[in-house]
C-alpha cells in the first residue's frame, strides 16, 4: 500500500465491508478462497528492505533500549505503554515457565524464582516485527495503518479512529491505544532517524550489541552477514506474517 492512504467515512467502510463479506461468501460456496494479501508490494530489490535482529545470548536484561524507546518517540511514561520492551523468561526444573516484564525492564529485573528452581534463564526483547504481509495494515478500516516503501509498518494518526482493530490483529501485542491522542501507537524502527542515516535509538544504545539493524536487500550489509553466522528464527513463524524481526538463540518457550 506504501505511503497511499484511503479516505472513507464510517459508513461507507461498514458498507463496503458488507458487500465484500457476501462476495466472499458467494465465492467459498462455487471455489476455495486461495488469494493472498501482502500489506505491500514484493520489495524492490534495489532498494532498502529494513529489518533488525536480535541476539537474545548477548541480551543483559538492562532494558536500556526500552527507556532509550520511551524518550526518543515520547512514550508515555506510565507502565502500560511500551514501543519496546524486554521480557525475562525463567524456565523452571518442572518444565513450567515463568514470564516477567516489570515496566517494561526500564528499571531492571529481580529474578524471583529460587536459583534451586531454575533450569534456564534469559531475556528477550519485544518489538513490533514490521511484517512483510501484516495483519494489521490489512484489517485497518481507514488506511491509517499502511508499510513505508522500506517495509517499515508505520501508523498515520491524523487518519487513525481509534478502532483498535490493528490491536487486536497483531499476534505479538505490540501495539498500544495512545492515552491522550486516543490513536494507536506503536514501534517504528525509529523511521524519523533512519531518513537521516541513523540507527534506531534502541540500536544505537544496546551495551552488548544485541540488536542488529540493516537492509534485508543489501547482501554485505551488517544484518544479512547477522543471519548466515547464527541460526535465527522468528516468532509465531505458523502464521506467515513476514516478520523481519529476527532472533538468535530463540527457545521454544518463547512467544
Amino acid at each position: 500500500m506504501g505511503t497511499e492512504r484511503i479516505n472513507d467515512t464510517r459508513r461507507n467502510f461498514l458498507r463496503k465491508s458488507a458487500m465484500l463479506a457476501g462476495t466472499l461468501l458467494a465465492t467459498s460456496v462455487t471455489k476455495p478462497f486461495t488469494a493472498v494479501i501482502f500489506a505491500a508490494n514484493q520489495p524492490d530489490k534495489t532498494k532498502p528492505w529494513y529489518g533488525i535482529g536480535i541476539d537474545i545470548e548477548k541480551c543483559i536484561g538492562c532494558g536500556n533500549c526500552a527507556k532509550a524507546c520511551k524518550l526518543e518517540n515520547d512514550v508515555p511514561k506510565e507502565p502500560f505503554y511500551f514501543r519496546s520492551w524486554v521480557e525475562q523468561y525463567a524456565i523452571k526444573n518442572d518444565g513450567t515457565v515463568k514470564v516477567e516484564s516489570p515496566n517494561g525492564g526500564i528499571d531492571g529485573f529481580t529474578q524471583t524464582v529460587a536459583a534451586e528452581d531454575i533450569f534456564k534463564t534469559f531475556f528477550v526483547p519485544k518489538m513490533c516485527n514490521h511484517c512483510a504481509k501484516s495483519p494489521c495494515t490489512q484489517v485497518c478500516p481507514v488506511g491509517a495503518t499502511y508499510e513505508s516503501p522500506e517495509g517499515i509498518a508505520l501508523v498515520d494518526d491524523k487518519y487513525c479512529i481509534g478502532c483498535r482493530y490493528c490491536i487486536q490483529a497483531c499476534p505479538y501485542g505490540c501495539r498500544y491505544l495512545h492515552p491522550v491522542k486516543n490513536t494507536v501507537d506503536k514501534c517504528t524502527l525509529c523511521y524519523h532517524r533512519i531518513k537521516k542515516g541513523l540507527s534506531p535509538a534502541c540500536v544505537e544504545v544496546c551495551p552488548t550489541g544485541a540488536r542488529i539493524y540493516g537492509d534485508l536487500n543489501d547482501k554485505e550489509g551488517l544484518l544479512n552477514k547477522f543471519l548466515k553466522e547464527h541460526h535465527c528464527h522468528v516468532l509465531k513463524p505458523n502464521l506467515n506474517t513476514g516478520s523481519k524481526l529476527f532472533y538468535n538463540g530463540l527457545s521454544a518457550e518463547v512467544r
